[in-house]
């Protein structure tokens, strides 16, 4: 079934990060990695995607639903639907002749990084384009294909093995797609060949000796995010803590490009602080002291003890202890189905305007009408000069 999915040192998955922060590498691979429920739902969706899409070209492979841990009615849908964009894709490269295309396709790519290899989810080829399809089962933030190291990683590797199969011409134009159903997340990148090989000789291989020499500089950015050691590095400790030595008290007295500045770092800041309470929990928990900290019990609230038991007691006095509402868009989704759903309520589901949000400018979402919004809005405005 699939391939294993290991983390080397240096993997695709972790490339953003150790691209922008050789030492990082090496600094995490002490560190102990940290399972999480999230992870393993995740392996459980590409086992099962892996399955249907063997299937569906043809393959006598066993369904293994009754073995993953992680399964519902949504896990099934979303598969259904990376499916058939796979599916898609192939046809569509049909037209060049019959494709090929590979599953959970192991890759290479040593030549620039050490040990460097990865597992592409679907790979299709046909006259001079290649297409990379990743999967993304995450349901957090939405994933960009744009300059992702991870998925040029895996074009590479792809290009290296089979672009002498295709003349003297070769591959010369790659598509790489990230599919985060979840999040109803498409997200493609078109590069050629040539400049998929100039970034992985100028950025990857020079930051690949690094890293593996466990040298470089220590850099702190958003590819902290998935780091090991987050919540001890000095570095990234000492980026947010310059950021609180503004004065916020009276934010109106900065000018305004140094409250963009301090909004670019804000995120960061946060997930930092969010970072280091969580360290600093589990460790309390394993016995370590932190001066002027002690572990309590946190507030909870009461629960029934057998909601079995309460409801038939209640129902015993005459009352009826439940209460009933309409399942939610998601929900119902899950339960109907999306082409089910479209079908039978599309005519009936409304989106209303959101609540407005500063973002940074790069963000893909349309901007509003800022005087429509103040008007929408203005219960949830505060003017501060009237303060």
């Amino acid at each position: 079934m699939a391939d294993e999915r290991k983390h080397a040192l240096l993997s695709p998955s972790a490339a953003h990060r150790w691209i922008h922060c050789p030492p990082s590498a090496r600094l995490c691979e002490a560190a102990k990695e940290a399972s999480s429920a999230y992870a393993q739902e995740g392996f459980c969706a590409h086992e099962l995607a892996e399955y249907k899409l063997r299937k569906s070209l043809g393959e006598d492979v066993k369904d293994p639903r009754e073995d993953l841990s992680f399964y519902d009615a949504g896990m099934e849908n979303h598969t259904d639907d990376y499916v058939q964009f796979c599916m898609e894709e192939y046809q569509r490269l049909s037209e060049y002749g019959k494709p090929l295309i590979f599953v959970e396709q192991r890759v290479c790519y040593d030549d620039y990084v050490p040990q460097g290899s990865g597992s592409v989810d679907c790979l299709i080829v046909s006259g001079n384009e290649m297409v990379v399809i990743d999967l993304k089962y995450g349901a957090g933030v939405p994933v960009d294909a744009a300059a992702n190291p991870q998925l040029r990683l895996y074009a590479l590797g792809a290009w290296l093995m089979l672009d002498n199969l295709f003349g003297e011409q070769g591959i010369t134009d790659i598509k790489t797609i990230v599919y985060q159903p979840r999040r109803e997340n498409i997200s493609m990148e078109h590069i050629s060949a040539q400049d998929l090989i100039h970034w992985a000789d100028v950025t990857v291989r020079p930051a690949a000796e690094l890293a593996w020499k466990g040298e470089g500089e220590q850099c702190a950015g958003i590819w902290c995010q998935f780091c090991r050691i987050k919540a001890r590095c000095r570095t990234r400790a000492e980026a947010n803590t310059a950021l609180a030595a503004y004065d916020f008290r009276e934010p109106f007295l900065l000018e305004n490009e140094e409250i963009a500045a301090i909004l670019d770092q804000s995120e960061l800041f946060k997930n930092w602080i969010k970072d280091v309470e969580a360290f600093a929990l589990t460790e309390a928990l394993r016995g370590v002291k932190f001066p002027g900290y002690k572990v309590v019990e946190g507030r909870s609230n009461r629960r029934y003890a057998d909601e079995a038991a309460v409801a038939a007691q209640v129902q015993n006095i005459g009352f009826d202890p439940f209460e009933h509402k309409l399942l939610g868009v998601t929900a119902m989704t899950s339960m109907l189905g999306k082409k089910r759903f479209e079908e039978t309520l599309g005519g009936l589901i409304e989106k209303p305007a959101g609540k407005p949000t500063l973002v940074h400018e790069t963000d893909k979402r349309k901007e509003i009408t800022i005087n429509s919004a103040a008007d929408d809005f203005n219960d949830g405005f505060v003017d501060h000069q009237e303060i």
